[in-house]
């Protein structure tokens, strides 16, 4: 099966080891990383959303218009706009990218992020919000004929758009999630079920999981499975892992100056992904192959943060790993963005195409 590699469209050049230096939204930085990413190999880049950040819409606008190649995966939460409107600025932003969009829904693991900007239903009702807002904006990507809608949390009349995606039946949905209501929205609905990078085993379980949601749904096909790491390389393991420690006391500089983010507590963490992470880091810190944890725990398991370390041979084989489970995307972002993302394009890519394309070849002999 292929292989997809997802970077980050990162607004600026901050990230847990640097202070950004400029403006939250610095085009010229933007336009560069996302260039990058196209030119190195990479598939498809996310637009990330958070209470105070740049809108991820007009900033992926913005790229899409400078691009050519580059997919574009925008990340949103349903509870910022209505799904009908949300519905036409997708379907828009798919035409305004020749049909590369994907969007990540986000249904909120942080009560005080959320209510940052209104938000104050309990996780539970927000996941159902959240599958109800993904059907109503699926229906109204494909349905050219004026429908109704009763919903518990949505209600309208006589809507139709005029304005409809490229791709079709409708771009990609992307979901993500570790709890039991997690897996039931996005088993669901989901084409692709993101996960945060755990231990094999554990990954193995949660896709699992996920599989046996989306049958529980009545699908007959099943969501792709993303995974996400933070790979930290170099020429060998010795200069790897002194590299990781180095990166380590970085994050440790920046917590201890200020919160690295507005979004995500550095401890008890409410969401079932982060609590996770942090569960897998207390149970020491390298796992499988390369798994490195410390960055996890250091930054209370916020998000895309447990480390693959090792020599671009080392952490393509802890990918590949990953891809023997049924991972067929995967999601990768370094500490210092731009180089990283260049680095990881040259060094670590092409090793996993060429493993990617040597099983495909296998299984066909087979």
């Amino acid at each position: 099966m292929p292989v997809e590699f997802l970077g980050i469209a990162a607004t600026n050049e901050g990230s847990e080891v640097t202070a950004r230096s400029g403006p939250s939204f610095d085009k010229e930085y933007t336009l560069r990383l996302a260039r990058a990413h196209e030119e190195y190999g990479w598939d498809r880049i996310l637009f990330a959303y958070g209470s105070g950040s740049p809108d991820p819409s007009p900033a992926a606008a913005y790229i899409a218009a400078r691009t050519e190649e580059i997919q574009i995966l925008v990340a949103h939460r349903p509870n910022v706009s209505y799904p009908t409107f949300a519905a036409k600025t997708f379907a828009t932003l798919d035409r305004i990218s020749d049909g590369r969009l994907a969007v990540h829904f986000i249904t909120g693991g942080n009560d005080h992020e959320q209510q940052r900007e209104g938000d104050f239903l309990t996780k539970d009702e927000r996941y159902a919000r959240t599958r109800e807002a993904i059907q109503i904006i699926k229906k109204a990507w494909t349905t050219h004929e004026p429908f109704d809608h009763e919903g518990t949390h949505y209600r309208f009349h006589d809507f139709v758009s005029d304005t409809f995606p490229v791709q079709q039946p409708h771009p990609p949905v992307s979901f993500g999630g570790s709890s039991a209501a997690a897996y039931a929205a996005g088993g669901a609905e989901a084409d692709i079920y993101c996960l945060w990078g755990e231990p094999l085993a554990q990954t193995a379980e949660q896709i699992e999981s996920v599989k046996a949601a989306a049958k529980a749904a009545g699908r007959t096909d099943l969501p792709r499975i993303q995974v996400a790491f933070r790979p930290i390389i170099a020429p060998t393991e010795e200069l790897a892992w002194e590299k990781a420690h180095q990166t380590l006391a970085r994050i440790k500089a920046r917590t201890a100056g200020a919160p690295l983010s507005r979004r995500h507590p550095l401890k008890n963490p409410e969401n079932s992904g982060s609590q996770r992470l942090l569960a897998v880091a207390a149970r020491g810190d390298r796992h499988d192959r390369a798994l490195w944890t410390p960055t996890a725990a250091e930054t209370g398991g916020a998000g895309n943060s447990t480390a693959l370390v090792g020599t671009p041979e080392t952490v393509a084989q802890a990918l590949l790993d990953y891809y023997d489970l049924g991972v067929d995307i995967l999601s990768a972002r370094g500490y210092d963005l731009l180089d990283d993302a260049i680095d990881f394009g040259r060094q670590v890519i092409p090793i996993v195409r060429e493993e990617v394309a040597k099983r495909d070849a296998t299984r066909v002999a087979a």
